[in-house]
């Protein structure tokens, strides 16, 4: 298998900015199979962990394909999982393990079926990839291109979380700014109206906020927003 073509693909998945998403990546990953394999005519990706699972598609049928196979729980992608070992189909017509399945695949229009398992912890990723004809996905070559997507994606997802992370960073820094703004705002408030000073001012809030089990942010921004409405 000519892997040029796949690990071009697979390297995208690593650039991320602000529009990318777990979702995101998956698809592109399945975007990534269905371009860079040879034979392959689509793909799909679900993410595990535990029992909540999202599902990502180069083509928005395959989702329903996906959906059928998990309400038959039999198929190759719910093998890969149990097994963890890549599961191949090549020619679903003649395909005994799984007739149900078969059926509803090749009323798909799927002749083929590869299903690759890739764990990154803490989630368990299981790619299929999908085709037209039968006998065109590389069944031979399946450990080492489930190493090949398991590596690239570790990667991706790695980056991801990482990205992720410094987005709630910059999130939650942005809120405590805030907060602290408003009650920088609700001090000022009280020690203009009491003559006291900005430490006993937050004191005064601290009390209030705790006898009415409340943070002392919310009750700064009420006490604010009382302030600016008697104002006008």
């Amino acid at each position: 298998m000519d892997t040029m073509v796949l690990a071009r693909e697979l390297a995208a998945l690593g650039r991320l900015d602000n529009e990318n998403s777990t979702e995101s990546v998956l698809r592109g990953l399945t975007n990534a199979v269905a371009a860079g394999v040879p034979g392959c005519s689509g793909g799909s990706a679900e993410q595990w962990q535990g029992e909540r699972v999202l599902v990502a598609s180069s083509h928005s049928e395959l989702i329903s394909l996906v959906e059928g196979e998990r309400e038959l729980g039999v198929g190759p992608s719910v093998e890969a999982r149990r097994t963890g070992n890549p599961v191949s189909a090549p020619d679903l017509l003649r395909e005994p393990r799984w007739p149900e399945y078969a059926g509803l695949a090749v009323g798909w229009g799927v002749r083929s079926v590869l299903a690759l398992p890739i764990r990154v912890d803490p989630v368990v990723l299981v790619v299929v990839l999908y085709a037209v004809r039968p006998g065109v996905l590389p069944g031979h070559d399946a450990h080492a291109l489930a190493g090949m997507l398991t590596e690239q994606v570790r990667v991706a997802m790695a980056n991801l979380w990482d990205f992720e992370q410094v987005r709630t960073d910059a999130a939650q820094m942005q809120e405590a700014l805030a907060g602290r703004a408003i009650i920088d705002q609700a001090k000022g408030i009280i020690m203009k109206s009491s003559g006291c000073s900005a430490e006993a001012a937050f004191e005064e809030l601290r009390r209030i906020s705790q006898h009415h089990q409340i943070k002392v942010a919310d009750l700064a921004k009420l006490l604010v927003e009382e302030h600016s409405s008697n104002n006008n």
